[in-house]
C-alpha cells in the first residue's frame, strides 16, 4: 500500500487504494477484524483526505450493520457514494427511513423508499 501511494500517477494510486479499500472493507463488514484492519489502513492513509473519508464512511457503515450507536447527521452528511451504499447493504429501518425523507439525492431517496417498501411486504 504505500509503495502504491508513492507512485507519480497519484489519481491511479488513489484509484487503486480506493478499490482495495471497497473490495477488503466489503468483505469484513461484520467482522471483529475489521476494526484492526481500519487502523491500520488509517494510519497508511492519514494524508490523503479522500481515503480518509471512505474509510470513515466504511466505519459508519460497520456501526449500523453491527448495531453500535451511530448518528442522523453523520448519515446524513454522508457522500453521495455513503449514502447509496448504506441503502443497498443496510437493513436498519431507522437509516432506511431516515434516508428516504432527508437523502442527499432523488436516487437515494427513492431506493430508500423502495427497500422500505419491500421490507414491509
Amino acid at each position: 500500500m504505500t509503495r502504491i501511494l508513492r507512485d507519480s500517477d497519484t489519481a491511479m494510486a488513489q484509484s487503486v487504494i480506493v478499490r482495495h479499500l471497497d473490495r477488503r472493507a466489503s468483505q469484513l463488514l461484520t467482522d471483529e477484524e475489521f476494526v484492526p484492519w481500519a487502523r491500520e489502513m488509517a494510519e497508511i492513509n492519514v494524508e490523503r483526505e479522500f481515503l480518509v473519508r471512505r474509510l470513515r464512511e466504511w466505519t459508519l457503515l460497520r456501526s449500523i450493520a453491527v448495531g453500535e450507536p451511530w448518528g442522523s447527521e453523520e448519515v446524513g452528511s454522508g457522500s453521495d457514494w455513503f449514502q447509496r451504499k448504506a441503502v443497498e447493504t443496510l437493513s436498519s429501518p431507522a437509516v432506511l427511513t431516515l434516508l428516504a425523507e432527508a437523502g442527499r439525492t432523488r436516487r437515494v431517496r427513492g431506493d430508500a423508499s423502495r427497500r422500505l417498501r419491500q421490507r414491509h411486504h
